[in-house]
């Protein structure tokens, strides 16, 4: 049973409106595919594309209603808002990151709750006003770090946090593809024409694409802070004014240490996100490509193998597994588990129940702001030829 699921029947009748996720798109689709997963929302309303003859004909692939599609996201936000009977539950944001501000802000002033790709906002001001603004307004707020929502992150933060590892003394992460080893944007690949483009990506691609799922993930399995950094992004593309590599090294308050790398012109990796975090008394090690499995080395006994399915989990970890062992659970089953937590808590609240912090175990806006935090020192750091910088 994933948690949450069973604890207000209302989760089942929330609806909510997307924006993005038209003709092309990959994340919007992936959003669409894992909220539909559990059953516990729908989609009632959009604005899918720039062009409204996209969003007409998606909506009606869709089976949706003529009268609920938009040509832009503030029309929307509006026109939902404004709806006294059924007016939607939240708003999902999958449009390329420079838009994402302006429609944010726009849904909190709204009343409405949003979910929100990331990195949240172009600048770290724009992020930390949504954050007040959701704060102010008492609304819930989820930024989508996807890879947190796999069942063994959940354990292995549990592990971490009860000692398992002794102190961290070191964590090196990466996050390597080869998508962009060729000048795929000059095709005109859509997916890589916008994020190569600072108009549009904003002031970094490769850290600010998936250098900050890094940032996220170490943060939330180890709770360390991160107190300076030193970075050193390049942009091996002909004619690319955005980062494609990034070579990141990390102090973190309380003495540990960290290396991360992310790339994009990694030949011969497809999105290899891995982390190993080593202890005092023991290590882990988990890989995207191959979520189900996590390796715990020790100091004094055999590294063991924790299988997702066979072995016994944290209750947190064991609330998200939803297949056997041997059945692989991937992307949008760890997307699933983020909107799983995130709508059963809107469900509590609008039933006027307290929300406890297990209710709240999703990637929040405060998690947003320290992603754009960790994005503008890397480009800062970069930009003096590699210095420390303080965060």
């Amino acid at each position: 049973m994933i948690e949450g699921q069973e604890a207000v029947s209302r989760a089942s009748r929330l609806t909510y409106a997307l924006v993005g996720g038209g003709p092309g798109a990959f994340i919007g689709d992936v959003h669409r595919k894992a909220i539909a997963m559990d059953g516990k929302a729908r989609l009632a309303a959009g604005c899918f594309s720039r062009t409204f003859e996209n969003t007409l004909a998606t909506g009606e692939a869709w089976g949706l209603d003529q009268g609920r599609l938009y040509r832009t996201a503030a029309e929307m936000i509006a026109a939902e808002a404004a709806r006294a009977k059924d007016k939607i539950d939240f708003v999902v944001i999958t449009v390329p990151n420079v838009d994402h501000f302006a429609i944010a802000k726009a849904a909190l002033e709204a009343g409405l709750p949003v979910v929100c790709e990331k990195p949240l906002a172009a600048s770290r001001r724009e992020a930390e006003e949504l954050r007040c603004l959701a704060a102010e307004a008492g609304l819930l707020f989820m930024v989508t770090y996807a890879y947190r929502g796999y069942p063994l992150i959940y354990h292995m933060r549990d592990m971490i946090a009860a000692g398992e590892l002794g102190d961290i003394r070191f964590v090196s992460a990466e996050y390597p593809q080869d998508w962009l080893a060729t000048p795929l944007e000059a095709t005109g690949q859509k997916q890589a024409a916008w994020r190569t483009d600072p108009e549009r990506a904003g002031i970094s691609n490769c850290v600010g694409d998936i250098g900050s799922h890094i940032e996220n993930m170490v943060a939330y399995l180890t709770g360390l802070k991160i107190e300076r950094l030193l970075a050193r992004l390049d942009k091996f593309g002909p004619g690319r004014t955005l980062d494609d590599n990034a070579s990141i090294l990390v102090d973190y308050e309380g003495g540990a240490k960290g290396m991360y790398w992310s790339s994009q012109i990694a030949v011969g990796h497809d999105n290899g996100l891995r982390v190993r975090i080593f202890g005092t008394k023991a290590s882990l090690e988990w890989a995207q490509e191959n979520p189900n499995y996590a390796a715990v080395g020790y100091v004094d006994k055999p590294t063991a193998r924790l299988s997702r399915g066979r072995d016994p989990m944290t209750p947190s970890g064991q609330s998200r597994s939803r297949l056997p062992s041997g059945h692989p659970e991937g992307l949008f089953e760890a997307f699933a588990n983020l909107y799983s937590t995130f709508i059963a808590a809107l469900a509590k609240r609008a039933a006027g129940q307290a929300l406890t912090a297990a209710d709240l175990d999703f990637p929040t806006a405060e998690d947003g702001v320290r992603g754009v935090e960790f994005i503008e020192a890397c480009v800062k750091s970069s930009g003096l030829g590699a210095a420390w910088i303080e965060i």
